[in-house]
Protein backbone atom coordinates (compact mmCIF):
# COMPACT_ATOMS: atom_id res chain seq x y z
CA UNK A 1 0.00 0.00 0.00
CA UNK A 2 2.88 2.36 0.82
CA UNK A 3 4.45 1.89 -2.63
CA UNK A 4 1.11 2.54 -4.32
CA UNK A 5 0.71 5.91 -2.57
CA UNK A 6 4.27 6.86 -3.63
CA UNK A 7 3.39 6.03 -7.25
CA UNK A 8 0.28 8.23 -7.02
CA UNK A 9 2.29 11.12 -5.53
CA UNK A 10 4.98 10.76 -8.20
CA UNK A 11 2.33 10.68 -10.94
CA UNK A 12 0.72 13.84 -9.55
CA UNK A 13 4.10 15.62 -9.48
CA UNK A 14 4.84 14.62 -13.08
CA UNK A 15 1.39 15.81 -14.21
CA UNK A 16 1.88 19.15 -12.43
CA UNK A 17 5.34 19.60 -13.97
CA UNK A 18 3.99 18.78 -17.44
CA UNK A 19 1.20 21.32 -17.00
CA UNK A 20 3.72 24.03 -16.07
CA UNK A 21 5.97 23.15 -19.02
CA UNK A 22 3.11 23.07 -21.50
CA UNK A 23 1.88 26.44 -20.24
CA UNK A 24 5.39 27.86 -20.54
CA UNK A 25 5.88 26.89 -24.18
CA UNK A 26 2.35 27.49 -25.44
CA UNK A 27 2.21 30.97 -26.96
CA UNK A 28 -0.53 33.28 -25.79
CA UNK A 29 -3.12 34.20 -28.38
CA UNK A 30 -3.22 37.74 -26.98
CA UNK A 31 -1.43 40.46 -28.91
CA UNK A 32 -0.58 44.12 -28.62
CA UNK A 33 -2.19 46.38 -31.21
CA UNK A 34 -1.72 50.04 -32.12
CA UNK A 35 -4.44 52.53 -31.29
CA UNK A 36 -5.09 56.15 -32.26
CA UNK A 37 -7.89 58.24 -30.72
CA UNK A 38 -9.14 61.79 -31.31
CA UNK A 39 -11.30 63.11 -28.45
CA UNK A 40 -13.20 66.38 -28.11
CA UNK A 41 -14.67 67.29 -24.74
CA UNK A 42 -16.58 70.31 -23.49
CA UNK A 43 -18.36 71.10 -20.28
CA UNK A 44 -18.97 73.05 -17.15
CA UNK A 45 -19.53 70.83 -14.10
CA UNK A 46 -20.72 67.93 -16.31
CA UNK A 47 -18.55 67.28 -19.36
CA UNK A 48 -19.60 65.47 -22.48
CA UNK A 49 -16.99 64.01 -24.77
CA UNK A 50 -16.70 61.88 -27.81
CA UNK A 51 -14.52 61.14 -30.75
CA UNK A 52 -13.19 58.68 -33.25
CA UNK A 53 -10.26 56.38 -33.51
CA UNK A 54 -8.61 53.43 -35.16
CA UNK A 55 -7.25 50.11 -33.94
CA UNK A 56 -4.60 48.35 -36.03
CA UNK A 57 -4.02 44.62 -35.38
CA UNK A 58 -2.19 42.29 -37.76
CA UNK A 59 -2.25 44.87 -40.56
CA UNK A 60 -6.06 45.16 -40.28
CA UNK A 61 -7.57 48.52 -39.39
CA UNK A 62 -10.77 48.82 -37.36
CA UNK A 63 -12.66 52.09 -36.91
CA UNK A 64 -13.61 53.08 -33.37
CA UNK A 65 -16.10 55.47 -31.84
CA UNK A 66 -15.30 57.07 -28.50
CA UNK A 67 -17.87 58.15 -25.92
CA UNK A 68 -18.01 59.04 -22.28
CA UNK A 69 -19.32 61.48 -19.71
CA UNK A 70 -17.11 63.13 -17.10
CA UNK A 71 -18.04 64.86 -13.88
CA UNK A 72 -16.14 67.93 -12.72
CA UNK A 73 -15.19 69.19 -16.18
CA UNK A 74 -14.48 72.80 -17.00
CA UNK A 75 -13.57 74.10 -20.44
CA UNK A 76 -13.12 72.77 -23.93
CA UNK A 77 -10.35 70.46 -25.06
CA UNK A 78 -9.32 68.18 -27.88
CA UNK A 79 -6.72 65.47 -27.63
CA UNK A 80 -4.99 63.27 -30.16
CA UNK A 81 -3.78 60.17 -28.36
CA UNK A 82 -1.69 57.30 -29.69
CA UNK A 83 -0.43 54.17 -28.03
CA UNK A 84 -1.01 50.47 -27.61
CA UNK A 85 -3.86 48.14 -26.72
CA UNK A 86 -2.38 45.14 -24.92
CA UNK A 87 -3.96 41.77 -24.14
CA UNK A 88 -6.16 41.75 -27.27
CA UNK A 89 -7.37 38.27 -28.22
CA UNK A 90 -9.75 39.58 -30.91
CA UNK A 91 -10.52 43.16 -32.01
CA UNK A 92 -13.93 43.14 -30.28
CA UNK A 93 -12.09 42.87 -26.91
CA UNK A 94 -11.22 46.57 -27.25
CA UNK A 95 -14.88 47.58 -27.04
CA UNK A 96 -16.14 48.51 -23.59
CA UNK A 97 -15.87 50.95 -20.72
CA UNK A 98 -12.41 51.95 -19.54
CA UNK A 99 -11.32 53.01 -16.08
CA UNK A 100 -7.94 54.08 -14.76
CA UNK A 101 -5.41 51.29 -14.38
CA UNK A 102 -2.27 51.80 -12.34
CA UNK A 103 -1.40 55.49 -12.05
CA UNK A 104 -4.32 56.64 -14.19
CA UNK A 105 -4.18 59.80 -16.27
CA UNK A 106 -1.85 62.76 -15.76
CA UNK A 107 -1.03 65.97 -17.58
CA UNK A 108 2.60 66.61 -18.46
CA UNK A 109 3.34 69.97 -20.10
CA UNK A 110 0.07 69.98 -22.04
CA UNK A 111 0.33 66.29 -22.82
CA UNK A 112 -1.85 63.43 -21.70
CA UNK A 113 -0.46 60.13 -20.44
CA UNK A 114 -2.94 57.45 -19.43
CA UNK A 115 -3.15 53.75 -18.65
CA UNK A 116 -6.71 52.44 -18.82
CA UNK A 117 -8.27 48.97 -18.60
CA UNK A 118 -11.65 47.58 -19.68
CA UNK A 119 -13.75 44.62 -18.51
CA UNK A 120 -12.11 42.34 -21.11
CA UNK A 121 -8.65 42.90 -19.64
CA UNK A 122 -7.46 45.11 -22.52
CA UNK A 123 -4.96 47.69 -21.29
CA UNK A 124 -4.61 50.95 -23.21
CA UNK A 125 -1.37 52.89 -22.83
CA UNK A 126 -1.99 56.28 -24.40
CA UNK A 127 -0.04 59.48 -24.79
CA UNK A 128 -0.52 62.61 -26.80
CA UNK A 129 -1.05 66.32 -26.98
CA UNK A 130 -4.03 68.25 -25.70
CA UNK A 131 -5.20 71.52 -27.23
CA UNK A 132 -7.55 73.95 -25.49
CA UNK A 133 -8.37 74.48 -21.85
CA UNK A 134 -9.73 71.61 -19.80
CA UNK A 135 -9.19 71.14 -16.08
CA UNK A 136 -9.77 67.40 -16.44
CA UNK A 137 -9.95 65.50 -19.71
CA UNK A 138 -11.40 62.64 -17.65
CA UNK A 139 -10.44 59.56 -19.67
CA UNK A 140 -11.67 57.29 -16.86
CA UNK A 141 -15.15 56.16 -17.87
CA UNK A 142 -14.34 56.44 -21.58
CA UNK A 143 -16.10 53.89 -23.78
CA UNK A 144 -14.88 52.47 -27.08
CA UNK A 145 -16.98 50.69 -29.69
CA UNK A 146 -16.06 49.10 -33.02
CA UNK A 147 -17.84 50.75 -35.95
Amino acid sequence: MFAFSRVIKLSAMIAAAATVLIGAVTPSSAETCRIRIHIVKAGFIVGIGGGTGALTCNRHRYRLSVGGVGIGSLGVAAADLVGTAANVHRPSDVAGAYGAAGAGATFIAGGQVATLQNQNGVILSLQGAQAGFQVSLGLGGMTLALQ
